[in-house]
């Protein structure tokens, strides 16, 4: 019974992130609608500040960082917004999001309406072809889902195909450093405990793709567990800083070469942590900032 329930729930997933593999430019009716309450939410909520744009490169660049705040990682939201505005819509940076978002109805039709595309090698490498500048976060839900006291530490997650990405479509890495995403809700524990459980009943954990299920405190609920959204932001202000762009060599044949994706990897991992450092140094206190 839980195979038969967990295959439906894989096609359903798979059928609707198929039905908009293919990347698509960002609505502008609904950028314009929603941009008076982006603003509103960037300034007087988020306090956001980005700095580091004379670093972005002048051609097509896979965007590298970490996300954080469970389930709503306002620090990606913002930066993806922020992108849009400081280009003018002129150029283009899609975000990405896990499968299971991208599947769910709402919210996946409104990711896929302000130019979100699906966390994968197929979606991302048509992206990079157009010539279209991609964010990835590739530590995933390990990420995003972290404990609140791990909410500095840079979480790639050993995953190292972004580095094999950038490679095969011939484009720099751009890391990104950024804190107080993951002071907009509390995670209290990252639930790997739970996951595995639940798994062991129901075998959801490969169709989900996900280790983690966090035990979260925040508004309006004081605990709750959380896989999809189960917590509106606290008002924290997030920090983003544009890095040094990374130069990876062109030739397909180096994303075989297991020492150099491992160079690349490390090279990416340290100076995202030497950037959320430096930013974590300006934070005089949680959430206020």
């Amino acid at each position: 019974m839980a195979d038969d329930g967990q295959n439906i729930l894989k096609r359903l997933i798979d059928w609707r992130v198929g039905a908009a593999m293919e990347p698509q430019p960002p609505n502008e009716l609904v950028m314009r609608l929603q941009q008076p309450l982006v603003d509103l939410l960037e300034k007087y909520w988020f306090r956001l500040e980005v700095e580091g744009w004379d670093r972005v490169p002048d051609r097509t660049c896979l965007v590298v960082g970490v996300h954080s705040g469970a389930a709503l990682t306002m620090d990606a939201w913002s930066l993806v917004s922020a992108w849009h505005k400081h280009f003018e819509g002129r150029r283009i940076l899609h975000g990405t999001a896990h499968d299971v978002l991208m599947a769910t109805p709402g919210m996946g039709d409104y990711f896929r309406s302000v130019g979100v595309i699906a966390a994968n090698r197929r979606s991302v490498s048509a992206a990079l072809e157009n010539g279209e500048d991609v964010v990835v976060w590739p530590g995933g839900e390990v990420d995003s889902m972290r404990s609140w006291f791990k909410r500095d530490i840079a979480t790639l997650a050993g995953r190292r195909g972004f580095v094999k990405q950038a490679i095969r479509s011939g484009v720099p890495i751009l890391p990104v450093a950024t804190v107080g995403g993951h002071d907009t809700v509390f995670v209290l524990s990252e639930g790997r405990w739970l996951a595995n459980g639940l798994d062991k009943l129901l075998g959801l954990k490969k169709t989900l793709r996900g280790s983690n299920l966090p035990i979260i405190a925040g508004f309006p609920f004081p605990i709750a567990i959380e896989v999809l959204p189960a917590h509106l932001p606290l008002p924290a202000k997030i920090r983003t800083e544009l890095l040094d762009p990374i130069e990876v060599d062109e030739d397909p044949e180096r994303a075989d070469d297991d020492a150099y994706v491992q160079k690349i990897y490390d090279e990416v991992e340290a100076v995202i942590q030497a950037g959320m450092d430096r930013l974590a140094e300006k934070r005089t206190l949680p959430v206020l900032g």
